[in-house]
């Protein structure tokens, strides 16, 4: 079991940054990647970015590239998102979730998620 705590949410204003962590404890030596999903208020989830927990190579999802860098931390078991030039769409629950080595076709683990609000 992994478990995942999501912290560093909380209301800024447009062009404003914030940086969200995701704090992994467990069976960590599981982890193939941690991604980074958000839903909006009405919307379903989505992809934001997503990093290799071996290599650390990322993808993004084109809404936010050039804008958010994620990243980890081996050592501290934690992955983070610089999120830099927020805008209104932006404002979302975000949630870690992990792949495990085990199964990489699905995510296994979630976190309560962090609520990010960007205002105009």
């Amino acid at each position: 079991q992994v478990q995942l705590v999501e912290s560093g949410g909380g209301l800024v204003q447009a062009g404003d940054s914030l940086r969200l962590s995701c704090a992994a404890s467990g069976r960590t030596t599981s982890i193939y990647s941690m991604d980074w999903f958000r839903q909006a208020p009405g919307k379903e989830r989505e992809f934001v970015a997503a990093i290799r927990w071996s290599g650390g190579s990322a993808v993004y999802a084109d809404s936010v590239k050039d804008r958010f860098t994620v990243s980890r931390d081996n050592g501290k078991d934690t992955m983070y998102l610089q999120m830099n030039t927020l805008k209104p769409e932006d404002t979302a629950v975000y949630y870690c979730a992990v792949r495990d080595r085990s199964d990489t076709s699905r995510y296994a683990y979630w976190g309560q998620g962090t609520q990010v609000t960007v205002s105009s």
